[in-house]
């Protein structure tokens, strides 16, 4: 069950955090390139480890909280990746609140799971290319609520090729920048 398809938007948005402002970005290795600057996201403001950013891709008005982990690890150490990214968004055209998911810089194995952790509270995630959204919709608001009363959020998952991965985000200001992406797509 695919809820959304990747967008340019989450693309868009995290080349524009780790490249500063870009007037091209690249969707994907396969992809053509399309102008940053019809969905460039817009900064709504900070708050702690977290960022509220609004943006229209093909009109559409979308607001969303994003956060880099605070911490990365890949095992073998020598692979790379690309910056892993969280996104909690709301695109009220959709009629979608609060979707929570999670860029993780490489193609997640076929057909694996990730999984989220706040405390010792655990969320399966379906994964599909680079992204990895929650399983259960219906957990969906238990999994933003104990994300806005936790510390911190940790996703791991498996490569294609193999490499585990461990990125813990720190949900300080998460609830600011939640109630802030929430005012501005009411």
């Amino acid at each position: 069950m695919a809820r959304i398809q990747l967008t340019a938007l989450p693309i868009v948005v995290a080349a524009t955090l780790a490249a500063g402002s870009t007037a091209m970005v690249q969707q994907s290795k396969s992809a053509a390139v399309t102008p940053a600057g019809e969905s460039q996201p817009m900064l709504l403001g900070n708050y702690g480890d977290w960022g509220a950013y609004t943006a229209s891709p093909g009109g559409k008005k979308v607001c969303f909280a994003l956060a880099k982990p605070k911490t990365s690890k890949i095992e073998p150490a020598a692979r790379k990746r690309d910056p892993a990214y969280m996104f909690i968004s709301t695109r009220p055209a959709e009629n979608v609140k609060n979707e929570v998911s999670v860029i993780i810089g490489y193609p997640f194995k076929a057909s694996s799971d990730a999984t989220a952790e706040i405390g010792s509270t655990k969320f399966a995630m379906y994964t599909q290319n680079d992204g990895a959204w929650i399983k259960n919709v219906a957990e969906e608001a238990r999994m933003i609520e104990a994300m806005r009363k936790g510390s911190e959020l940790t996703v791991k998952g498996t490569s294609g090729r193999g490499s585990t991965s461990t990125d813990q985000f720190s949900l300080k200001g998460l609830a600011q920048a939640l109630d802030r992406a929430e005012q501005e797509c009411k």
